[in-house]
């Protein structure tokens, strides 16, 4: 009896995942399909720089089945480019990674991290924090500043205070999706922020207070204190959040 094949895992699904030349693609064409591990091949050793050893262990699989997926991947772009039919990615045998960046958000040291791509490679993220005079605001919704930390290999490379533009609610998740952000930290949120979070891959770490700086350290040490659970402790109303203003916190919420 032939022993299932082992789910490949992946360390999250891809943003992007429909292709089309810009001269000339038919659309209706049967597009190509490359599955959600082939990508992850192509992610980590093209993109992250890792060696064909490194991603068989980052995926749990054996290097000849990496040789195999990044092959087959390589002629499925070669196609894409040379004759412009459609590219999708999707589908597979996978499975997810428990936690993002492979360590980092599980409180592994960044020198795991680290050796998981070769020598040179950065491993990059983008952390935002809602934002008011240096500390955590604690009401996503109405929170008027982002502070975005650029991070490589588990390190603050540099930071940007970034104006919201009156943008609230859900609005806010393409906003710092837009910008690239992975990961959020935060005070209070409601439910439907955090859905239009998750619909754009962004990691939320809610229920963390106190100065900004020191909770992104925090993070990247594996130390952060956040409860997942905290919800804005007011009723929502409409799409998002609530519109009006309730005593005991002065704000709309999240």
């Amino acid at each position: 009896m032939p022993r299932p094949n082992k789910k490949r895992r992946v360390c999250r699904e891809p943003r992007h995942t429909d292709f089309f030349s810009e001269t000339g693609a038919d659309k209706s064409k049967n597009c190509i399909q490359i599955s959600v591990e082939e990508y992850e091949v192509i992610r980590l050793m093209d993109y992250m720089g890792m060696t064909q050893a490194k991603a068989a262990e980052q995926m749990q699989i054996s290097r000849a089945t990496v040789q195999a997926l990044y092959t087959e991947a390589r002629k499925k772009m070669a196609r894409f480019l040379v004759e412009g039919i459609p590219l999708r990615i999707f589908g597979g045998d996978y499975s997810l990674c428990p936690v993002r960046c492979c360590g980092l958000a599980s409180g592994e040291s960044n020198e795991q991290v680290e050796g998981m791509a070769k020598e040179g490679a950065a491993v990059k993220m983008k952390i935002a924090v809602t934002y008011e005079d240096g500390q955590v605001f604690q009401h996503f919704g109405h929170t008027q500043q982002f502070k975005v930390y650029n991070v490589a290999d588990g390190k603050i490379i540099s930071t940007e205070i970034v104006d919201t533009n009156g943008q609230g609610h859900g609005a806010l998740a393409g906003f710092l999706f837009g910008g690239g952000v992975d990961v959020l930290i935060c005070g209070g949120i409601g439910g439907g922020a955090r859905n239009a979070l998750a619909e754009a891959g962004i990691e939320l770490y809610p229920g963390a207070v106190g100065d900004a700086d020191a909770q992104v350290e925090s993070f990247l040490a594996g130390k952060l204190a956040y409860d997942p659970n905290t919800m804005c402790s007011h009723h929502e109303h409409g799409e998002g959040g609530c519109g009006e203003v309730h005593g005991g916190c002065g704000h709309h919420c999240g």
